[in-house]
């Protein structure tokens, strides 16, 4: 036999024991329980302690005294503070004006000034800091929507200012549910010997706008009763289960939310691809499969481990798609809406992996926290995010203890979500890593990217992704599909006739194969129908080939209906591209302090070759790329309605 026979044969014969494993995981949470269980094995709230609360001072000074007055230092900046108000006309500016970034500020700015305050007060146990969050706590009860405008078309009135008379549920209104519960499970005693009217009011307030709003109605399209979901549920989920935990001391009330959260996340897990993969990009991972660890973590808790399915397949595939995405440095594969450069959860990764016995994801952990200098000082969470600040705090000394390694995978494949990435070697960022996609054009997060592509070599981006800029109204409205960012002519794909590809789930690839063995990989896809019928094309076959320690080759091979106009290749880099002589554009960038150069070379006899330089101004691009990526189009020369041709790839 082969040896790379033998590697295909272990490759096909893993997927399909993980595939019939993962097929026998439907309703994998409510469907263990009947409706009178969970009440019988939850902790009660007043019993439930998952982490330290400010009076018990041993735990917080065992914290390191330089993190521990990083963070007193960070509350001192806030203390005696103002409480920036947002208006009426900010919240409206999402429906004039598409903007959403101002009221976002100021909302996730008073929630990054509680946490600071809150870690602050449990850090320093002198109460200084118990007016301030009074103040906070007050000030944010006091708001009208705990969400932000761009989702407060969930409301029955429609987009606009909230309706006070209907609490919805968004991200940010469960974020905000769970800012309040951990302030009151830290430092409630405190507060309540301020004023028991304080501590009465944050319970009243999260049962209202989200505990009971969440129990009674079953219409909030992220809970997956009426259509497929994306991050939003395990991410609102983790967030509502949290405020459960928390505030509800009703036995009977607390299985109900419990039991309910348990469908919710079946409505997640049950389509999720049974390899692991998300479809909405690793930056979305942290919320996807990241909150769905969340609300195991917090399930496992408050049931003594009676719910635990962390040794499932399909929960350990989810924690592991982040190793797969992993390039080198701060580079993710970056398909659907997410940047090139990601700064990754390091103490989620770990737990995830602690969790799921998978010293890979672990060792990636230790790696993102040493890089990032996790511990070093205060960290202010997302969103004021004490739902992940407070495990990071107490998992560090573990995670800094732990060996510390990329995952330098030298190949995978995820069939499901027909994902690939392989390396020239294994373990090394040395020489040629490649990545491509098939699927289709109706996933979440979605551009019309079917059968693109990324090159990077020695670790550093050659021809890539762009990514997504800063949201707006348009980028989820009927015009998502007019920012360049989401077209395929801004993808590395042929423009046929002069048609991009069309979004929607027929959009799609098919006769997807890979094949990996020590000496190459190839990846191959017809592309044909994720064009519409105006491309007038009968097949494309795209074959991409990494021949390990030398070169990439992408090869189409097409066959049209009939020729309107002669096809463009696009091409995306954050080099200088340099078009010298016939048939070769210079790749240059600087890498660690020397020129690196690949050559992309092409058959001059078949295409015309044009630079376009795209300059950046939106922020969220500009963090990955700088001030300006090229885009190379590669023009046919040729009229045949078959043919096909090959670029090419290679280290100067």
């Amino acid at each position: 036999m082969k040896p790379s026979f033998k590697i295909f044969l272990v490759l096909f014969l893993g997927h399909l024991f993980t595939s019939i494993l993962c097929t026998q995981e439907k309703h994998l949470l409510s469907g263990a329980f009947d409706s009178g269980r969970p009440k019988k094995i939850l902790v009660p709230s007043a019993s439930w302690h998952l982490f330290p609360k400010c009076a018990e001072r041993g735990v917080w000074t065992n914290i390191s005294e330089p993190l521990r007055k990083a963070y007193i230092a960070q509350a001192e900046l806030f203390q005696n503070a103002s409480w920036q108000t947002p208006k009426a006309t900010d919240f409206l500016e999402y429906t004039r004006n598409g903007n959403r970034s101002r009221y976002q500020a100021i909302s996730y700015g008073r929630r990054e000034q509680l946490a600071a305050l809150v870690l602050g007060e449990c850090m320093e146990g002198k109460g200084r800091f118990l007016d301030d969050i009074m103040n906070g706590v007050w000030t944010i009860c006091e708001e009208t929507y705990w969400g932000v405008p761009a989702h407060v078309g969930l409301q029955k009135r429609g987009a606009g200012l909230p309706d006070v008379s209907e609490p919805t549920v968004d991200l940010f209104a469960a974020e905000t549910g769970m800012l309040i519960a951990w302030t009151y499970y830290l430092v409630g005693d405190e507060l309540a010997r301020i004023s028991p009217l304080v501590t009465e009011r944050m319970r009243s307030e999260v049962k209202r706008r989200i505990i009971s709003v969440n129990l009674d109605r079953d219409d909030f399209w992220w809970m997956g009763f009426n259509r497929t979901v994306n991050n939003w549920n395990p991410w609102i989920c983790s967030n509502w289960l949290t405020a459960v935990l928390v505030f509800e001391d009703d036995p009977d009330r607390r299985a109900a939310s419990i039991l309910k959260i348990l469908r919710c996340l079946d409505n997640f897990l049950d389509p999720y691809p049974r390899d692991g993969g998300c479809d909405e990009g690793p930056s979305y991972w942290g919320r996807a499969g990241g909150s769905l660890f969340d609300c195991l973590e917090l399930l496992q808790s408050a049931s003594n481990n009676a719910i635990n399915v962390f040794g499932k397949p399909l929960i350990q595939e989810i924690g592991r798609y982040i190793y797969r995405a992993y390039i080198h440095d701060q580079y993710f594969i970056n398909f659907a809406d997410a940047p090139a450069k990601q700064e990754a959860d390091a103490s989620l990764i770990f737990r995830y992996g602690k969790s799921i016995h998978d010293d890979t994801m672990m060792r990636l952990a230790s790696y993102l926290a040493r890089r990032q200098d996790l511990g070093a000082g205060a960290r202010k969470g997302q969103f004021g995010s004490l739902g992940r600040l407070l495990p990071m705090l107490f998992s560090l000394p573990e995670l800094l203890n732990t060996e510390s390694q990329e995952p330098l995978l030298r190949d995978f494949w995820l069939p499901d979500l027909q994902v690939m990435g392989a390396r020239s070697s294994d373990r090394t960022v040395k020489g040629f890593y490649i990545a491509a996609k098939g699927g289709h054009n109706a996933e979440s997060h979605n551009h019309n990217d079917v059968g693109n592509f990324i090159v990077y070599h020695d670790g550093s981006p050659v021809i890539i992704d762009v990514g997504v800029e800063t949201y707006t109204a348009k980028t989820f409205s009927k015009d998502r599909y007019s920012i360049w960012t989401m077209q395929s002519a801004y993808h590395n794909l042929p423009s046929i006739n002069g048609v991009m590809q069309k979004e929607g789930r027929e959009y799609q690839a098919s006769d997807v194969k890979f094949a990996a063995d020590d000496k190459s990989v190839r990846f191959s896809l017809d592309i044909a129908r994720a064009y519409p019928p105006d491309a007038k094309v009968k097949s494309w076959i795209r074959t991409i080939t990494l021949d390990r320690g030398r070169d990439v080759v992408i090869n189409d091979r097409y066959q049209l209906q009939e020729l309107v106009k002669p096809f463009t290749l696009s091409l995306m880099t954050s080099c200088v591209p340099i078009a010298g002589k016939e048939g070769v554009v210079s790749l240059r960038q600087e890498v660690e302090g020397r020129v690196q150069t690949i050559s992309l070379l092409y058959d001059e006899e078949k295409f015309s070759v044009a630079i376009e330089p795209i300059a950046i101004d939106d922020p969220r691009l500009k963090s990955s790329w700088g001030e300006k990526v090229y885009r190379i189009v590669l023009s046919s020369k040729t009229g045949a309605l078959k043919d096909e041709y090959s670029i090419s790839l290679k280290e100067d």
